[in-house]
């Protein structure tokens, strides 16, 4: 449908009960939680729906669940537009935030749930495994004119680099220790409102990925690859994805390079997007979106208070209306 563009979260949208009430309201939404037992031959749908939180929020944990609840919200809201007699949505762009590409993909077409399922449980392991002493820092009203300045300080003290542009004045850091450190002083004299050391040991997206990214081109080039129904976009620059092979590099591509959802956001808005509707758990990329792109329309299926946990103003003929007229906040 013109003017739709889908959009899927990434690590640390996961929760403990996430995508639990569309599986019991809609078969198809469960079989993406049975496909992931399966495919990894263990109960993660039981930590999942159940935790506890510490092991779900565990890279090589988060990442299958989170795309397995993902593709429970789509298959959720296909059913959903079936049963109310709407016509399939069909949208101009898929795109993720970080991890969110591989549930973009299953969306798309370009692998299958347990190819993609296996490859998050792998990408996971391996960004451990790569981890070393690495931090990753939040930045919160930090002027984007400001960042080379910060990018210089945090270099001079090692391998150091912005990892996720998210919205305007929130950026996230990422490279060795010292670095990440030594960035978060420096943001706070460049006039940043907050800056948070973040509880991890990794430092995703950035040249420290650079043993991750070797293991996944390896593990990538197994898995077949199709071209995606609609283009998504690339993690670093917004450019658009067209080709299978296109795909299965860009997987290898962010590992070691920046987030820049603004760049995505961006370019889907001069595409014709007018309508955002997020495709998982959580709402955090609904908020990004309407602080890039007040003017757009947004929807995220996770919708707590309805009967079966699926939005509502998903289900219209036209869910363009439907979105332009919930309050943007």
């Amino acid at each position: 449908m013109s003017g739709v563009a889908f959009v899927f979260p990434g690590q640390g949208s996961q929760s403990v009960g996430m995508a639990h009430r569309v599986t019991q309201a809609f078969p198809s939404a469960a079989q993406a939680f049975a496909t992931v037992d399966a495919s990894l031959a263990e109960p993660l749908t039981r930590l999942a729906w159940e935790g506890p939180a510490d092991e779900l929020d565990l890279t090589a944990n988060a990442q299958p669940a989170l795309l397995a609840a993902s593709i429970a919200f789509l298959r959720a809201l296909e059913a959903a537009r079936a049963a109310a007699g709407a016509p399939p949505l069909e949208p101009m762009f898929y795109a993720g935030h970080s991890m969110g590409q591989y549930s973009a993909l299953v969306a798309a077409g370009v692998i299958d749930l347990p190819s993609g399922l296996r490859l998050v449980r792998e990408r996971g392991l391996q960004m451990q495994a790569a981890g070393g002493d690495g931090a990753m820092a939040a930045l919160i009203g930090l002027d984007d004119a400001r960042l080379p300045d910060l990018v210089r300080a945090g270099q001079a003290h090692g391998v150091f680099g912005v990892a996720n542009r998210n919205s305007p004045g929130q950026v996230v850091v990422s490279g060795a220790r010292p670095a990440v450190e030594a960035a978060v002083e420096a943001a706070r004299g460049l006039g940043a409102r907050r800056a948070i050391l973040l509880p991890v040991s990794v430092a995703a997206h950035s040249p420290l990925m650079a043993p991750a990214a070797a293991a996944m081109r390896l593990a990538l080039a197994a898995v077949p690859f199709a071209d995606p129904r609609a283009p998504l976009l690339a993690n670093a620059d917004g450019h658009t994805l067209t080709s299978g092979e296109a795909c299965r590099d860009e997987l290898v591509e962010h590992l070691t390079t920046g987030v820049d959802w603004v760049a995505a956001v961006d370019a889907m808005r001069a595409a014709g997007v007018t309508t955002f509707i997020e495709v998982g758990p959580g709402k955090v990329l609904t908020g990004l979106i309407r602080r890039i792109a007040p003017e757009a329309a947004t929807i995220a299926l996770d919708d707590p208070g309805a009967p079966d946990g699926l939005a509502p103003e998903a289900l219209a003929t036209d869910p363009i209306t439907a979105a332009v007229a919930q309050p943007i906040i």
